[in-house]
């Protein structure tokens, strides 16, 4: 029997389109959109560990709005390409294709039955221009037409930054922008991965730190530019980066 939390989740509409308002972005259907995915993401989460956020109010501040909050860091995401590297849920990236339908999409993961819940949701939401990818980023990164070829890359990933680095910069094209979403202690670890950035091509630009509507929730995008191609041999294999990182 489905749990009273998912068939409720229509019910967090109001609570969606007051974020919304707060955070100064207009959508034609964004809040409806997103209260459908909430509502897809709380069923299937009774089967497939998606998320540990099962409440629907934290399912709104702390995925949807928050996610949504890249869209007021001062970046033009009009009909640009980005690639949201260990999407898990679809955390960063779907929720700004909802709300900025002009982007291209990629969403990658490493695991198969989430890319394919994924592309039901885009399918049941009537989403076009979204790709759903199963694969392990080090090695996507590899491949023609996804290295040094995206306007973006986003991270909400549980990661060190310099891992992050790795991973994702070699996504993004020369002028391009990689957007990793970082609790605002982490100063420390941003400063330890300027090397790591610059050896990848990037440099990092001022941070951006935010407020989630309707809460005291403090959040940071830590910003790079990337300002040259990332050198052959990166990104390592998963297990050299971790053993030995930059």
């Amino acid at each position: 029997m489905p749990d009273e939390k998912t068939t409720d989740f229509l019910a967090q509409l109001p609570r969606l389109q007051n974020g919304l308002k707060a955070l100064g972005i207009q959508s034609r259907n964004g809040a409806e959109q997103l209260a459908k995915y909430g509502h897809h993401l709380l069923e299937q989460n009774q089967v497939m560990n998606l998320t540990a956020i099962t409440d629907p109010d934290q399912v709104v501040d702390l995925h949807f709005l928050d996610s949504a909050a890249l869209l007021t860091i001062g970046e033009d995401f009009q009909n640009k390409t980005m690639i949201d590297v260990g999407t898990g849920a679809g955390f960063p990236g779907l929720p700004l294709k909802i709300l900025e339908p002009s982007l291209d999409l990629t969403l990658l993961d490493s695991l198969g039955k989430r890319v394919t819940w994924l592309s039901s949701v885009c399918e049941a939401l009537s989403l076009d221009g979204v790709t759903c990818l199963h694969a392990r980023a080090e090695e996507q990164a590899l491949e023609q037409g996804f290295r040094d070829s995206f306007d973006f890359a986003v991270s909400r990933a549980v990661a060190s930054l310099e891992l992050l680095s790795e991973l994702c910069l070699p996504y993004v094209k020369v002028g391009g922008k990689f957007l990793a979403m970082k609790s605002v202690d982490s100063g420390a670890e941003t400063e330890g991965a300027a090397r790591a950035i610059a050896k990848l091509g990037g440099r990092l630009l001022p941070r951006v730190d935010y407020t989630i509507p309707g809460t005291e929730v403090v959040h940071r995008v830590v910003v790079v530019e990337k300002i040259a191609p990332t050198p052959k041999g990166f990104p390592r294999r998963w297990a050299k980066m971790q053993k030995a990182p930059l």
